[in-house]
């Protein structure tokens, strides 16, 4: 190292978003209470599911857990992108680092095999009524919901053993709002094939089995839909993917923009930008998207409220 001429990094200062006081003051009491909002909102899904008799069935089992993911996944990066926005710098050693982006893989990895899980139990739903519980036991439901985080560990484990290998010499200052193994990967004069190769193909593996797990269990349902005779009943089975769908799109969207296209076809403001929309932001609307289009959870949080009333 001390033939590199150039210091051991043994803490990184993180740029943020901005450097704007007006805009950090701003951005500071938006992301603040889009944080208060994810929490909330969340919480109340699993609060009421738990909470509500009607809604034991692995189909709310399975979104209460994505609400669980949902909070790790923003509280992970949220906390100190809110700090970024008070200090002047903001200072994390490797150790956090390493834990930030240890823990952000383990809940974005399991975000996408729970909407794939959730894309499956609705493909029993509506294909296999008749058999459905027998299909989504407990014992299936718990191996569908292990293989989210064990999936997340195993991810999250090449992400952290890459980051673990390189070696930081220099700069010391990450263009990001959190730990993004990218940046870090910039910052490193020790990188080889591996560190660069292994993290993005875990990850590009992981999206593709997903994504192929939902689009083949949508064209399943869209086509068992098409043989409902009424009109009425197409609109019901419909009804009940329409929020998971939204889910998807918002998600695997933002997902695509970050790991499918050429990165030099985007600048890093705009990664940071729809970064934000996906670790951020998406967390806020996915309990709004699941409970305004749900009737069954707006009746539990109208009964809920109404218990609330007469204490």
């Amino acid at each position: 190292m001390s033939g590199n001429n150039c210091t051991v990094v043994k803490e990184f200062i993180i740029l943020g978003l901005t450097d704007d006081p007006n805009l950090r003051v701003i951005l500071f009491v938006t992301f603040l209470g889009v944080y208060t909002l994810t929490l909330l909102g969340n919480l109340s899904i699993i609060t009421l599911i738990r909470n509500n008799s009607q809604l034991h069935s692995p189909m709310y089992l399975f979104l209460s857990h994505l609400a669980f993911v949902d909070i790790g996944y923003s509280s992970t990066v949220t906390p100190v992108m809110l700090k970024s926005f008070l200090v002047d710098k903001t200072i994390i050693p490797p150790g956090g680092c390493a834990i930030q982006l240890f823990f952000g893989s383990i809940f974005g990895t399991a975000e996408c095999f729970l909407l794939a899980v959730m894309a499956y139990d609705r493909f029993v739903a509506i294909c296999n009524p008749l058999l459905y519980y027998t299909n989504m036991s407990p014992k299936i439901c718990t191996l569908l919901l292990i293989t989210p985080y064990l999936g997340g560990c195993v991810n999250a484990w090449s992400f952290t053993g890459c980051l673990l290998n390189l070696s930081f010499c220099g700069s010391n200052k990450i263009n990001h709002f959190f730990c993004d193994y990218s940046p870090l990967l910039k910052l490193s004069y020790s990188h080889n094939h591996l560190t660069e190769i292994l993290p993005a193909a875990s990850t590009g593996s992981i999206i593709l089995i997903t994504v192929l797990i939902i689009l083949i269990s949508y064209m399943y349902i869209f086509f068992s839909v098409l043989k409902i005779s009424s009109t009425e009943g197409r609109s019901k089975a419909f009804s009940t993917c329409t929020s998971h769908l939204t889910a998807v799109t918002l998600f695997y969207g933002t997902l695509t923009f970050i790991y499918v296209i050429p990165k030099s076809s985007y600048s890093t403001d705009e990664n940071k930008v729809v970064s934000v929309f996906y670790i951020v932001i998406i967390p806020m609307l996915n309990p709004l998207i699941y409970s305004l289009r749900n009737s069954e959870m707006k009746g539990a949080l109208r009964k809920l409220l109404s218990r609330t009333q007469h204490f």
